[in-house]
């Protein structure tokens, strides 16, 4: 082989050696929105690629949860809240927090009838039912409020139809969705979770301890270049909700374009710590514990679940 002909060998060598990478499936909690810019950002800047990961980012469907999704190792990863992370790992399925985003809590309840949420002793709340609403449980039973919890998919209408009191909302999505009908919201109808004592934050990356052992390095590298494609959001918002209206548009989501760019704001400020005032991207331990407590005091949890079996060490 001459000179010529051995450095072409090479090139074609290297190259291979270069475009090989990991495949790794990604599965949000929801439908595609701006819940999750950074992700979407990550994998169309190409973050993904120079970490040597070949990223599918997978939604789940009404007959199959991002949870079923890790656990039937058809995703790798996945996003939840914190208490709602716990309680799986309660009830026997060990996961792993690889990246934590959510600063701040985002859940609060809005009234309908000119009230204050703390009013409204024994009055029908909208819940997901989906999950995602373990704290507002514990609240209800805490302070004694005895909602009837009435249970709802992904929309506000049972609120606007007045078949509710008050319902449940994320003040970066269903909460902005109200506003848009024209319905007036004043301050005193609204009850805000991390103004009052639970401050508990939300969503991080998951994935299944036993998927976690085998794929560390992987996992280091899909959360360092996640952290990536948010810092990126944060530094270009036009941009980003660009990408994500072409994630919603493929998806074929509902939703527009205004109601998308409040909820990149609104989840981009939740990611600030409130004492640090930091995009600081870690699970507080201070956090788990306060979750803790509260589930388990409330029969929500069965046994304390530690920092120390979250963050894997």
């Amino acid at each position: 082989m001459n000179r010529q002909s051995l450095a072409v060998a090479l090139c074609a060598v290297i190259c291979t050696v270069c475009q090989a990478q990991d495949k790794m499936v990604f599965t949000p909690q929801w439908t595609a929105q701006a819940q999750f810019a950074g992700y979407y950002v990550a994998k169309e800047k190409g973050f993904y690629k120079d970490a040597g990961l070949d990223v599918e980012i997978v939604h789940p469907s009404l007959t199959q949860s991002s949870l079923n999704r890790i656990q039937n190792n058809e995703s790798h990863a996945t996003t939840l809240p914190l208490a709602q992370a716990m309680e799986i790992i309660d009830d026997g399925v060990p996961l792993v927090n690889i990246l934590q985003t959510s600063m701040n809590n985002a859940m609060v309840i809005v009234s309908r009838r000119d009230k204050n949420p703390l009013e409204q002793t024994g009055e029908k709340v909208g819940i997901w039912n989906a999950g995602f609403s373990q704290i507002a449980i514990c609240m209800s039973i805490k302070d004694n409020l005895g909602y009837r919890w009435v249970p709802f998919a992904s929309n506000i209408n049972l609120f606007i139809s007045g078949a509710i009191d008050a319902t449940l909302a994320m003040s970066y999505n269903e909460y902005y969705q109200l506003l848009q009908t024209g319905i007036e919201i004043e301050e005193n109808n609204v009850y805000r979770f991390r103004d009052h004592g639970y401050n508990i934050q939300e969503d991080g990356v998951y994935m299944t301890k036993e998927y976690y052992v085998k794929h560390k390095d992987q996992a280091r590298r899909f959360a360092e270049a996640s952290r990536k494609g948010w810092e990126w959001a944060v530094q270009n918002q036009d941009e980003t909700l660009e990408i994500v209206m072409d994630y919603v548009e493929r998806e074929h989501i509902a939703t527009n374009r205004v109601l998308q760019k409040l909820m990149l704001e609104e989840v981009l400020r939740l990611m600030v710590d409130r004492e640090s005032k930091e995009y600081e991207f870690r699970l507080r331990p201070d956090m788990v514990e306060k979750a803790c407590q509260l589930m388990y005091e409330n029969g929500m949890l069965s046994r304390q679940v530690t920092y120390d079996e979250i963050i894997d060490k």
